[in-house]
């Protein structure tokens, strides 16, 4: 049985709507400024790095415990919507007897939730991963594919050994992409299921 794995925000999901509410939720609390239109516009790495930006970090843990508890109720209720072709993406690929796991930097718990949230069940979940972290995880669940939306993921799953597949839906271009060592690169997730299709592994 092949695996694929998925990046998850701006792969499968557009979580910035949540994302933005909850970093409103937590500047009001803090008093401390966060632009959001920054912080969307790069999402990628883990929540640690992002609020180090914005926060001493000794403040880091307890900022990003609070920020986890708004997101919690902010990812709901039109917080987390699917990008095109992303249920079609998992589908495809169990119709081919393989496996779809779910490969973040966002915590499983809120992973989770999120995928609840939209009503799409994948196989397996790792959270809370980000560069090398991303590249074991892949490895250790012997994915054959992984899909991202940033270099760092290409990079994550060319290093495990994986066919890095970029999509065009975060913060960079499918020239980035390609240039970072992606097999293939689309400009959203509803091309995937043809491109798989044509795969030796998943006939």
């Amino acid at each position: 049985m092949f695996v694929v794995g998925f990046d998850l925000d701006m792969t499968l999901l557009d979580s910035r709507p949540g994302i933005v509410a909850s970093l409103a939720a937590l500047s009001d609390e803090t008093g401390v400024f966060i632009d959001s239109d920054v912080v969307i516009n790069r999402l990628g790495p883990k929540l640690e790095w992002e609020l180090a930006q914005w926060f001493p970090e000794d403040d880091v843990p307890a900022v990003a415990e609070r920020y986890r508890e708004h997101y919690w109720h902010h990812c709901v209720h039109g917080g987390t919507l699917l990008l095109p072709g992303a249920r079609a993406s998992v589908a495809a690929v169990r119709a081919r007897g393989g496996r779809a796991i779910a490969v973040t930097a966002k915590s499983e718990r809120l992973s989770h939730r999120c995928l609840e949230t939209v009503d799409l069940a994948v196989d397996h979940v790792v959270g809370h991963v980000w560069g090398d972290e991303k590249r074991d995880a892949l490895a250790a669940n012997n994915a054959a594919v992984y899909v991202g939306d940033t270099i760092a993921d290409i990079e994550a799953g060319v290093a495990a050994g994986a066919d890095a597949v970029g999509v065009a839906t975060g913060m960079h271009t499918a020239r980035e992409l390609h240039a970072a060592g992606a097999t293939a690169v689309f400009s959203s997730l509803v091309e995937f299921p043809g491109w798989l299709g044509r795969q030796p592994f998943a006939r």
